[in-house]
């Protein structure tokens, strides 16, 4: 609604009154004439005063030895600096120094009544010193300088209750300070931290774990200013009592502000493994765990799901330590997790599997938990949500879940007979870069040691040939690699035989995979990968290759040899001994002088390619070759 101009204008002329009977006021050091006009400065809109200068007035002001001047000049600056204007005005070392120098509050002002003059004044005070400080570096530096900071840090040392309006106002600008205080800077927040600021808040904390819900406002303002010191302070680590404190906080809150700040803590401070152990040797996760099935039920709004999504990634990250995951092996939380396996809430079903994936990180687990059937459980889930409009997070919790659970080799032929590869090679159809190089990584331990597998997949063409997609066209470098990877375990995995029984062999995956467009290019491209260990990979699948064609006809064998040469096969060797011939292991090397021979050995034309790119010399250039020769 528009504002007639001519009240407006009586209004700006009011001020302009106001103000100037202000500033006789000043000069008359009168009080009696000054409080009234600054409770109207004070009580009128903020944006009527921005065009005066009242700064060197209201200091004056200050000066007297009143206590109800002062506190109606801190209410009268607190109020004008809410500009940035009048903000800039007050941030002067002058003003600033003696708001600082009236900040007390007596030690008996938690006997004092509501309105105990003293604590009115530390309250308008510290409104005005914290809307000084809002989003200015000047006032900061100048309190940090003068060494104000120390006052008011001091007056956390003060114990008020907050039974009553005034009181309650007090706890809450007085940490509304600190917290705009802290903001400015590193520097400003280590500081406080020398300043004994952490020891003084948890001090305060601990207090408060008396009665959580009585001191639901005392809460809501100190923690505030813990968080902050952790946003500005990189790896800064709370001693184990306060970390302890705020666990039982958030076992006994009711409030979702305070829970969700004792979670953002408690979070950020479980990134140290030391702390990860503490909080599960607290029993935290079952608590957690008790809280989330207690209130799942009313879950249905968006800030609701943000908080139990913070408390499930909480349980989770604490997981992944290893001394803390060991220890919650042994208690209720395992079975805990497993149940969760059963929930309808797809936040509690995707923390459950990655839980359980965090416990199968060992041997011992992973085959426990096979032999309870908690495999099965996520086969069943994970057959129901494999497709392109499930989940994605939760498809990559379960594949992530079950790539650990098929490590083992006890456990590969239980989960392949569970039926795994059938649920998840139609995932195939997915183009989700995290869940494909999950799902990759998945069929790559799977296939490990299992040729009657390896040599299924092999000769699955959809599948070798979204491989090959993958392998040249994917922006992400984890599918890239694990595309690569995967081709080269299928090939190593399926001619395993040994030579002998090269005569009865069922090359009939091979045969496939050479005909696929880009197939033999994409192991070949591979030799020149930064990575050693995938260099070694595409030795290993050449050479089998290679071998293995070089044993049959020569249409065949000619077929694999031009196909080696379109891929610059001489290039890429010349390349991977250029760049890596320095960091290459001893069986690198070997891998690598054998498929040359192989190569050497075959028609004239790939011996014409090799000798072109200049192979036999750049052999000789490698530290560990000539290291071997010269023994």
């Amino acid at each position: 609604m528009e504002v007639p101009i001519v009240f407006i204008f009586t209004l700006t002329a009011e001020m302009d009154e106001i103000i100037a009977g202000l500033k006789n006021a000043t000069l008359e050091k009168s009080s009696e004439r000054a409080l009234p006009l600054l409770k109207q400065i004070s009580d009128a809109e903020t944006n009527l005063c921005d065009k005066y200068d009242i700064k060197n007035d209201l200091l004056e002001l200050m000066q007297l030895n009143n206590v109800s001047v002062q506190i109606q000049v801190a209410r009268c600056i607190a109020e004008v600096a809410k500009t940035d204007n009048q903000r800039t005005k007050f941030s002067k070392e002058d003003v600033i120094c003696r708001l600082t120098e009236l900040l007390q509050v007596p030690a008996s002002a938690k006997e004092s009544t509501a309105k105990d003059a003293s604590l009115e004044l530390a309250t308008q005070i510290c409104r005005a010193l914290g809307n000084i400080c809002y989003a200015n570096d000047d006032a900061r530096n100048i309190i940090k300088e003068l060494g104000a900071d120390k006052h008011i840090f001091a007056l956390l040392d003060y114990d008020v209750n907050t039974d009553d309006e005034d009181r309650d106002q007090f706890v809450r600008v007085r940490c509304g300070l600190i917290s705009n205080y802290l903001l400015g800077s590193d520097e400003i927040a280590e500081r406080a931290v020398e300043l004994k600021l952490i020891e003084k808040l948890e001090k305060i904390l601990t207090r408060c774990l008396a009665d959580v819900d009585q001191h639901e406002e005392l809460l809501l303002s100190i923690l505030p200013p813990l968080s902050i010191l952790t946003e500005q302070i990189s790896d800064l680590y709370f001693a184990p009592s306060l970390n302890k404190t705020i666990a039982k906080i958030l076992a006994k809150c009711t409030n979702p502000d305070i829970a969700e700040s004792c979670l953002a803590l408690l979070h950020y401070e479980a990134q140290n493994d030391d702390v990860k152990l503490l909080l599960a040797e607290e029993g935290l996760c079952e608590t957690i765990y008790q809280l989330l099935e207690k209130y799942k039920t009313f879950a249905n709004t968006d800030e609701a799901r943000v908080l139990m999504k913070l408390a499930c990634d909480l349980i989770v990250l604490i997981l992944t330590g290893d001394k803390s995951m060991h220890y919650l092996y042994a208690t209720p939380l395992l079975k805990c997790m497993e149940d969760w396996l059963d929930s309808y809430d797809v936040e509690l079903l995707t923390t459950g599997v990655l839980a359980l994936g965090n416990f199968a990180r060992t041997d011992s687990h992973c085959i426990h938990m096979v032999e309870k059937k908690i495999m099965h459980k996520l086969l069943s889930i994970l057959a129901k949500n494999n497709g392109t409009e499930h989940q994605m997070t939760l498809q990559h919790a379960l594949l992530s879940t079950l790539k650990n659970l098929v490590i083992p080799r006890p456990n590969k032929a239980a989960v392949i007979e569970a039926g795994l590869v059938d649920i998840i090679l139609p995932m195939l159809e997915i183009h989700q870069a995290p869940v494909v190089f999950k799902l990759l990584g998945t069929l790559r331990m799977t296939v490990d040691g299992q040729e009657k597998l390896a040599s299924e997949l092999l000769q699955n063409e959809k599948l070798v040939k979204q491989l090959v997609h993958w392998s040249q066209t994917s922006e992400f470098t984890g599918v890239l690699g694990e595309s690569l990877r995967l081709m080269a375990w299928l090939i190593k995995h399926a001619y395993r035989q040994k030579e002998s029984d090269q005569q009865t062999m069922d090359d009939t995956g091979l045969r496939k995979f050479v005909t696929i467009e880009g197939a033999v290019a994409s192991m070949v491209g591979m030799l020149a990968s930064t990575h050693l260990v995938m260099q070694n990979e595409a030795l290993i699948a050449l050479s089998i290759l290679t071998t293995i064609f070089h044993n049959k006809a020569a249409t065949e064998s000619n077929a694999l040899d031009a196909l080696l040469i379109q891929a610059g096969v001489g290039s890429k060797i010349a390349e991977q001994i250029t760049l890596n011939g320095e960091s290459m292991t001893k069986e690198l090397v070997e891998n690598l002088q054998t498929f040359v021979k192989q190569l050497q050995s075959s028609n004239d034309a790939l011996g014409a390619h090799l000798r072109e790119h200049n192979i036999e010399e750049l052999l000789k250039t490698i530290p560990s070759m000539v290291e071997y020769c010269t023994l």
